[in-house]
C-alpha cells in the first residue's frame, strides 16, 4: 500500500509483524539433532546480538528502533521457548531401519534417486534434502530398511518408493 494512503499515526502506531516458526503438532515432541540443536542455539544467539547492538544503536527513528525490538524480543521468546521444549535424539549409527537422524538415499518411481534426511521442525530445508520427521515423507520411510519398499500418499497419487540406502552420521 502507498503511504500517501496511510496516515504517519497509523505508521507509528503499527508493530513490527513476525512470521511464526513451523508449527509442531500438537502432543508431538520437539525433537531435535545435536546439528539442530546448536543451529537452534546459534540462531538465539545471533539474536541476542543483534538486539543488543539495536538497544546500543541510538541513531535513527526511536519508533524504527522500538519496533525492531519488539521484533526481536518476540523471535527471542519464541526461541527460547523451543529450545526449553527440545529433546536431542542422538542418532545411533548400528542401526538398520529409518528412525529420527536418518539420511535416506530413496529410488522414485521414475527411476530419480534422492537423499533425504529426516530432521527436527526447525531444521528442515527441503531444499538441502532436510525433511521433518512429522512429513509425510518422513512418515512412510519410517521403520522401513534397505531394500524395502513403501507408498508415499499424495493428493495427486500414491508414489512407489524403495529405500536404497539408510546411513546414521
Amino acid at each position: 500500500m502507498s503511504r500517501a494512503f496511510v496516515s504517519d499515526d497509523a505508521l507509528e502506531n503499527s508493530v513490527a509483524v513476525v512470521p511464526p516458526r513451523a508449527p509442531l503438532p500438537d502432543g508431538v515432541p520437539n525433537y531435535v539433532t545435536p546439528r539442530g540443536l546448536q543451529r537452534l542455539r546459534d540462531e538465539r544467539a545471533a539474536l541476542e546480538a543483534e538486539r543488543a547492538a539495536v538497544e546500543a544503536n541510538r541513531r535513527g527513528s526511536d519508533t524504527d528502533r522500538a519496533r525492531r525490538l519488539s521484533a526481536l524480543n518476540q523471535q527471542v521468546a519464541e526461541l527460547t521457548a523451543r529450545l526449553r521444549s527440545a529433546k536431542l535424539v542422538q542418532p545411533d549409527p548400528a542401526r538398520q531401519d529409518v528412525r529420527f537422524g536418518a539420511t535416506v538415499e530413496v529410488e522414485h518411481a521414475d527411476g530419480t534417486r534422492r537423499t533425504y534426511r529426516i530432521v527436527g521442525v526447525d531444521e528442515a530445508d527441503a531444499a538441502d534434502g532436510c525433511i521433518a520427521f512429522t512429513s509425510p515423507l518422513a512418515r512412510a520411510l519410517t521403520g522401513k530398511r534397505e531394500g524395502e519398499t513403501t507408498t508415499l500418499d499424495t493428493p495427486q497419487r500414491a508414489e512407489r518408493l524403495v529405500v536404497v540406502a539408510v546411513r546414521y552420521a
